[in-house]
């Protein structure tokens, strides 16, 4: 596959955010179906989500097909967390050698701090089903069908991981990025990821902005 050149990446779209002037990333099983030659068409008309044509199917954690050192800009909006640590250690190095010196990454996830504070000072009986459906932590009911697990192993859809801005900005430094700040959104001097972020994702959530 030819590398893909673009200033601005965002990974982990979905069908739904793929703005143009972006190079838009999806690792979605569904997707990776529908770009297929042939079967491609035939699946995208009974299957869905459809992709809009615009997203390209790439997986940050196997590497994109873009240059090194060739992006401005980098956005995922609530990826991270379905990571398991090793993977996640992995995905942010490749982002940062994707951007270019001085290069932006922007991205938003659940506050595990948020999350935590709101159990510890709840007199609610349930607080702690509380925070583990909030976390996307716990499991309500086990479905043991074979189509359930194979959904879950290969679209990665349940949270692996969950940061807070302490542990997210130490993972961070240690791959290189400086300037690591708390990000709310639209608030990134770069206005170009006004493009892609989206209020309701940010809402109780966490934001980090850094540079390379």
């Amino acid at each position: 596959m030819s590398k893909i050149i673009n200033e601005f990446i965002q990974y982990g779209c979905g069908y739904a955010s793929n703005p143009v002037g972006w190079s838009n990333f999806d690792a979605s099983p569904t997707l990776y179906l529908q770009r297929m030659p042939l079967f491609g068409g035939l699946f995208k008309k009974f299957v869905e989500p459809r992709f809009p044509d615009e997203v390209i199917f790439g997986d940050i954690l196997k590497g994109l097909p873009i240059e090194k050192e060739s992006c401005k800009g980098i956005y995922c909006s609530h990826v991270l967390e379905h990571f398991s640590l090793v993977d996640f250690r992995k995905v942010i190095k490749n982002t940062y050698d994707y951007l270019a010196p001085g290069g932006i990454f922007r991205f938003v996830m659940p506050d595990l701090f948020s999350l935590a504070h709101k159990y510890v000072i709840s007199n609610n009986p349930d607080a702690a089903i509380i925070f583990l459906k909030e976390s996307s932590l716990g499991v309500t009911i086990r479905d043991r069908s074979l189509i359930k697990f194979l959904r879950n192993y290969v679209g990665n859809s349940n949270h692996l991981w969950l940061w807070d801005f302490k542990s997210a900005k130490s993972e961070l430094e240690k791959v290189g990025f400086k300037q690591i700040r708390q990000a709310y959104i639209n608030d990134s001097r770069e206005p170009k990821f006004q493009e892609v972020e989206d209020k309701a994702r940010w809402e109780k959530c966490l934001g980090i902005e850094c540079l390379k």
